[in-house]
């Protein structure tokens, strides 16, 4: 094989490693915080003391109750969703297709037995398609953390460069039911850092291009009252930065919101990748005893984190024993997303030599 072949090969794999890193670290971030959502910091302690490892949630949880310990919930679902409806669109996002999936997989939740997980931005925006809004305006109120959530397959598909042709696709993906700035900007942050740790950069260089990549999108969509999500998330590395760890947290607590808004959540998952120092299972551990929406900011926060380490840096351990998600399927994905990424990168180098 001819040598230049062999480094194609192993860029290729080392990127197939990284996107794996990437699905698989939110997995993880999104089960362990699986027991704690929606609880405040002091029950999760009265409950769990503090969660290190996946444990069963309460049997009187609103929303988690009766899932054994270990299992995904629909910040993972939604991701993988996301990424086959990546694959299945030609050329242009297919919203239609985007809403009829997301509605067969709130009718499977239902037959599952399981609670309506469907966030609040999603959920008014399928109700308004299904009355006959067209997509395009259905997500024009959704500010929620639902698209950044699942927007770690748009980092995989689609190179950090241009940043822009990122943020497009980021914004395309939002249109049926986050067609907002706050949205766009928060998902295309998630999604720049995702883009740039499978290109081989580190978590803070990944943090800086997500910065970037906020205060480009906040363009984007329909304006919606809110913080600026790049400036908040810039805010947010300060604020933990060279702190104590315990002091920190408490810090991200009490100022930067652990709530669904996406101006809270996204912001307390980049502190969180920074307290964690790019560690995926750090941040999952972090984002599960923040009280609020653990799994989202713990499935964000090591997702990133995954992207910038690779698979091959997750406990394999924990990954075992992951329950609701097949390993088989999600490197299935990951293969065909990053084929479709680096034909993409091929065809642009050709067409402008």
């Amino acid at each position: 094989m001819a040598p230049a072949q062999q480094g194609a090969d192993r860029a290729t794999d080392r990127a197939i490693d990284r996107a794996l890193g990437a699905l698989m670290g939110g997995a993880l971030g999104d089960a362990l915080g699986m027991p704690t959502q929606t609880l405040s910091p002091r029950e999760i302690k009265e409950t769990f003391g503090r969660v290190t490892d996946f444990v069963a949630p309460r049997d009187d949880h609103p929303v988690s109750r009766g899932l054994p310990a270990g299992t995904v919930t629909d910040d993972t679902e939604q991701t993988l969703l996301l990424a086959k409806t990546l694959l299945a669109s030609e050329g242009a996002f297919d919203d239609r297709r985007w809403v009829e999936v997301l509605v067969d997989w709130e009718a499977d939740v239902k037959a599952r037995g399981s609670y309506d997980l469907l966030g609040p931005s999603t959920k008014r925006a399928i109700d308004a398609i299904r009355s006959g809004v067209p997509p395009a305006e259905a997500g024009r109120y959704g500010d929620t953390n639902g698209a950044a959530m699942r927007a770690a397959p748009v980092g995989i598909i689609m190179p950090p460069e241009p940043l822009d042709g990122l943020i497009a696709k980021v914004a395309e993906t939002c249109r049926a039911t986050h067609n907002t700035s706050i949205a766009i900007a928060s998902a295309s942050a998630v999604a720049a850092a995702v883009s740039a740790g499978i290109g081989g950069t580190g978590w803070r260089g990944a943090s800086a291009l997500a910065v970037k990549a906020a205060r480009h999108a906040g363009q984007h969509g329909h304006w919606a009252a809110g913080a600026d999500i790049a400036t908040r998330i810039a805010w947010a590395l300060k604020l933990v930065d060279g702190r104590d760890r315990d002091d920190a947290l408490e810090q991200v607590i009490a100022l930067v919101g652990t709530s669904v808004a996406a101006q809270e959540s996204v912001p307390a998952a980049f502190a969180v990748l920074s307290l964690a120092e790019g560690d995926a299972w750090q941040a999952a551990v972090l984002g599960a005893n923040l009280g609020g929406d653990t799994d989202t900011i713990g499935a964000i926060a090591a997702g990133m984190a995954g992207a910038c380490g690779g698979f091959s840096t997750l406990p394999a351990d924990k990954v075992s024993r992951l329950r609701g998600i097949d390993l088989g399927e999600v490197e299935t994905l990951v293969s065909a997303l990053i084929d479709r990424r680096l034909g993409d990168q091929r065809q642009r180098m050709t067409a402008a030599s």
